[in-house]
C-alpha cells in the first residue's frame, strides 16, 4: 500500500485535470480510465454509464457532468476517425470511481481523493470553521493551487510573459514591497521551498483575495498588456493591504510561519491512511 500512496502522491488526479477557456475544471474520460487502471475503453464506458444513472437519479443535469465530445485520431491506416470521449465534471468522477471496479488498485485513492475533494468544494461557513487550523491550510492551499491556474491563464491572455515579474508585483503590493525571494528569506525557507505551503490560514486567505480580485479584473482588460495587468495586480495587493491595515488585522509579513509546510501535513495525512 505504501508505494501506491507514494505514487498516488507524486502523481495525483490533479495532474489530469484541465481547465477551459472560462476556467472551469474538467477531466477527461479517457485520461481518467488510464489513471483508473483500465485498459479497454469498453469496459470503462459501463462505469460511466452506471455513474450517469446516478447522476439523473441525483436530479442533476447528466449533459452538464458528462459532456459528450469526440477526440480525432489517426487509425493505423492513416486515416482520422473520431472517437468517444466525455468532458467531465469533478462530480462525474466522483460517480464513476463509485461504480468503478473496487478490485483495480487505484479506485480505492481515486474515492477518496473525489469523496474528500469533492466535499471540499461543497463546505460551508459553519463546516470551515469547526476545522482545525491544519485543515483549513490545506483547504486554503487547495484554493491557491486552483486559483493561480485560471489567474494565469487569464494573465497569459491579456499579454503576461514575465511571470516571474507579474507574480511579484501581486507581492510586492500585499507585502509592503517584498518579492516571493523575500517572503522566503524571511520566512527561513529553504531553496524553491513554496511559500504558500509555508503560511497559516489567515496569511492564505489574504492571498486567495489578492488571486480571485486579480482575476476579475484582469477579465475585465480589454487590451493586451502585460504592463497593465502586472499594474493591476500590484494594485490589488496593496489596496488588501491598505484595507487589512484599516480593519486593524495584522499585516501578512508579521502573521506567523507554521511549523510544519504543507507538504509536511499532507505526508501525515497519507501515512494515517496507511495505517488504517
Amino acid at each position: 500500500m505504501k508505494n501506491e500512496l507514494e505514487k498516488y502522491q507524486e502523481k495525483t488526479f490533479e495532474d489530469i485535470k484541465h481547465l477551459d477557456e472560462f476556467g472551469n475544471e474538467y477531466w477527461e474520460a479517457r485520461e481518467l480510465m488510464t489513471t483508473l487502471g483500465y485498459t479497454k475503453w469498453d469496459n470503462f464506458k459501463k462505469v460511466i454509464d452506471k455513474a450517469k444513472i446516478s447522476c439523473k437519479i441525483s436530479e442533476n443535469k447528466v449533459e452538464d457532468c458528462f459532456a459528450d465530445v469526440g477526440k480525432p485520431i489517426i487509425s493505423g491506416k492513416g486515416k482520422k476517425e473520431l472517437i468517444e470521449d466525455y468532458q467531465l465534471s469533478r462530480y462525474a468522477c466522483y460517480l464513476i470511481v463509485q461504480n468503478a471496479d473496487p478490485r483495480k488498485k487505484n479506485i480505492a485513492l481515486g474515492q477518496t481523493y473525489f469523496a474528500v475533494q469533492t466535499r471540499k468544494m461543497e463546505l460551508t461557513e459553519k463546516e470551515y470553521s469547526k476545522l482545525s487550523e491544519d485543515e483549513k491550510r490545506l483547504y486554503r492551499r487547495r484554493q491557491t493551487k486552483d486559483g493561480n491556474k485560471i489567474l494565469y491563464k487569464i494573465a497569459k491572455e491579456k499579454g503576461v510573459k514575465n511571470f516571474d515579474r507579474f507574480t511579484n508585483a501581486g507581492y510586492k503590493g500585499l507585502y509592503n514591497g517584498e518579492t516571493a525571494n523575500d517572503i522566503a528569506k524571511r520566512k527561513g525557507l529553504r531553496y524553491r521551498e513554496d511559500i504558500l505551503d509555508n503560511m497559516g490560514s489567515a496569511e492564505l486567505g489574504a492571498n486567495i483575495f489578492r488571486i480571485t480580485q486579480t482575476e476579475a479584473l484582469l477579465e475585465k482588460q480589454k487590451e493586451a498588456s502585460e504592463i497593465k495587468a502586472t499594474s493591476t495586480h500590484y494594485k490589488v495587493g496593496k489596496a488588501i493591504r491598505e484595507t487589512m491595515k484599516k480593519l486593524g488585522s495584522t499585516m501578512p509579513e508579521d502573521l506567523p510561519t507554521p511549523d510544519k509546510s504543507i507538504r509536511e501535513l499532507e505526508k501525515e495525512r497519507l501515512k494515517e491512511i496507511e495505517i488504517k
